[in-house]
Order: C-alpha cells, then sequence, then structure tokens
C-alpha cells in the first residue's frame, strides 16, 4: 500500500525530472526567415501615417525589403506621399533606408539598426526642393526604422520541444535571415 502511494507521488516527479534533463540537452538553434516571410510581415505594417516638421503630413506605403547578404545589411524602399499642411499640393516619392539588423530579446523582435537614407526621391520636384525635404526624410527613416520590426516572434515560434527559447542573433544569408536561438535559462 505505501509502495502505491510512493509511485503516485513519484511518477510525475520522475517525469519532471526527465524533460527537465532533454531540455538541458537542447542547445541553441537557428531558425530560416525567408524573405517572402519577411516581406509579408512587414506589409501588414503599412500604410503608415507621420507628421514631420509639424508641418508635413507624410504617408509610407509599400514597404520592399531586400536581404544584401554580401554586407550584413538590408535595404527597405518605402514609397512616400508628402503633403504641406499649409499647402494645396502633395508630392510622391520615394526612399532607400538601409542598416543592419539588431535583435530585441525583450520584444522577440528583429529591427532595423544605424539607419542611413540612401536614395530620396520626389516625382516632378526640382533638386533644390527635393534637398530641403530630405531632413523630414531622415526624421522619417529615423522614427519607422526605430519603431518598426522587420519581425517579430510569437511566442510559439520560440517553443521547441517543450523549451523556451530566446532571441540572441542574427545573420543574413541570400534570400533570407537566420535567427539564433538559446535556451531561455
Amino acid at each position: 500500500m505505501n509502495l502505491k502511494r510512493y509511485a503516485k507521488f513519484a511518477a510525475p516527479l520522475l517525469i519532471a525530472g526527465a524533460l527537465a534533463a532533454c531540455a538541458g540537452l537542447i542547445g541553441p538553434r537557428q531558425v530560416e526567415l525567408p524573405q517572402e516571410r519577411l516581406q509579408s510581415s512587414l506589409e501588414r505594417k503599412f500604410p503608415m501615417h507621420q507628421r514631420a516638421l509639424g508641418v508635413f503630413e507624410v504617408e509610407l506605403s509599400h514597404p520592399r525589403l531586400e536581404v544584401l547578404p554580401e554586407n550584413d545589411r538590408v535595404a527597405l524602399t518605402i514609397d512616400l506621399g508628402v503633403t504641406p499642411l499649409l499647402a494645396r499640393q502633395s508630392w510622391h516619392g520615394s526612399m532607400l533606408v538601409s542598416g543592419r539588423l539588431r535583435v530585441d530579446s525583450g520584444r522577440n523582435a528583429v529591427y532595423i539598426a544605424d539607419a542611413h537614407v540612401d536614395r530620396f526621391t520626389v516625382d516632378n520636384l526640382d533638386e533644390g526642393k527635393q534637398n530641403q525635404l530630405a531632413s523630414v526624410a531622415n526624421l522619417l527613416s529615423d522614427k519607422v526604422i526605430r519603431d518598426v520590426p522587420v519581425h517579430t516572434f510569437r511566442p510559439e515560434e520560440l517553443r521547441y520541444a517543450g523549451v523556451q527559447f530566446v532571441l540572441t542573433g542574427i545573420d543574413t544569408r541570400p534570400g533570407g535571415l537566420v535567427a539564433k536561438l538559446q535556451p531561455a535559462q
């Protein structure tokens, strides 16, 4: 009778111990993030509307992500529409922003860091006015890049074989990214 009673309590402890031992055997993982998946994730976050310098309404739309594995960077081309608040005209164009990738383990997300505006063009606008609007592009790129993740992992994506993982790094590869994961401590 005592043996059955002990077995009733010991069995769950043995199972929990076995699972913990298996979790200790699982090491770092890598998860591939194809460019199509990243593109789809970004498209859901746009269009975005921003006010710049208090005088421009800006709509950002149609993000196009390009992975640059040779430089370990990514590039993001975004269409934009700029409307001065005190004028009846608007301008359309695009900007190309590039940067390296960084991970935010607390948010389980990948962001672009050290962003740089590589190209800023506005249709039917002379070069002098485009240069004036370049400050708007720099403000927008800083805000958009800082606040919009390239990819965010759902909690279930960071679980494998009953083990919780944390995002620790990111690398570029032709056609996508590779996320580095470590078992949570």
